[in-house]
């Protein structure tokens, strides 16, 4: 299993490594101040540095960015299954939802802080924001694109709306839902640090604010290292989730 991952990512491992060294070979032959582009190396020590209480801040930000992932993926499900399973409904709602989507979210994010003050709960709900609206869609999609010969089926064995939603549209709509899933755990990421870039005094967004009064860019530089650490975990877990829950959705859903 190991072996048939690195042959499946070694392309990108490649390529990673490519660049770093191009970065890291520019920055020392034009010679670039650290405070404008630092290199690998010294990201690599401000990453590691003991000085900075970097799993404070990780916990808290991926306690936002958690949060934040399961608020959108569960409301998101929820409206999206309210959107198919009612045409009233969906009339009333899709309108509603297109509109909230369409707000820009960083205009958002000091209204949620002014409403709720700091802590972890704007950054949640900030992130949920931004993620939530591609759950609903591709729930309604895949609740709603259903094979037509499958539908006659329920009807001629005289199946129950709700029988014909559990045992065909639900599992015809996983492969949609887990691709807006994984979309998901990447807007979740960039919500919870955009509350945390308005207004807050811990996690990875508030290191990166703070270091740029500063300009100590290799500590910046890091917080983005982690902040990209936990969207990959994240990403990953959705990914792993899938195959466990429902391999044969995975197989037919987006990579």
């Amino acid at each position: 299993m190991g072996t048939a991952w690195l042959r499946r990512n070694l392309p990108s491992l490649v390529l990673f490594a490519a660049l770093l060294a191009a970065w890291q070979l520019a920055v020392s032959v034009f010679r670039v101040r650290e405070y404008i582009l630092p290199g690998p190396l010294s990201v690599l020590r401000a990453t590691v540095d003991v000085g900075i209480p970097w799993w404070s801040h990780i916990w808290i930000t991926s306690l936002e960015i958690v949060g934040a992932f399961l608020l959108a993926g569960v409301v998101g499900v929820l409206l999206g299954t309210a959107i198919a399973w009612s045409p009233t409904i969906a009339s009333a709602l899709v309108p509603f939802l297109v509109f909230v989507n369409t707000l820009p979210k960083v205009a958002v994010a000091p209204l949620f802080l002014l409403w709720l003050g700091y802590g972890i709960l704007p950054n949640m709900l900030i992130g949920a924001l931004i993620g939530f609206f591609p759950v609903v869609i591709n729930t309604a999609v895949g609740l709603t694109q259903v094979d037509a010969e499958l539908l006659d089926l329920g009807r001629v064995f005289g199946a129950p709306k709700w029988k014909v939603f559990v045992t065909i549209r639900i599992p015809n709509a996983f492969p949609y839902i887990l691709s807006a899933l994984k979309i998901t755990a990447t807007a979740a990421v960039v919500g919870a640090i955009v509350g945390e870039f308005v207004a807050s005094q811990s996690g990875l967004g508030s290191v990166i604010v703070v270091t740029q009064t500063n300009l100590n860019t290799p500590v910046a530089f890091a917080a983005l290292v982690w902040i990209s650490v936990i969207g990959l975990v994240l990403y990953g877990a959705v990914g792993l989730a899938a195959r466990w829950l429902a391999p044969w959705a995975e197989t037919s859903s987006a990579p």
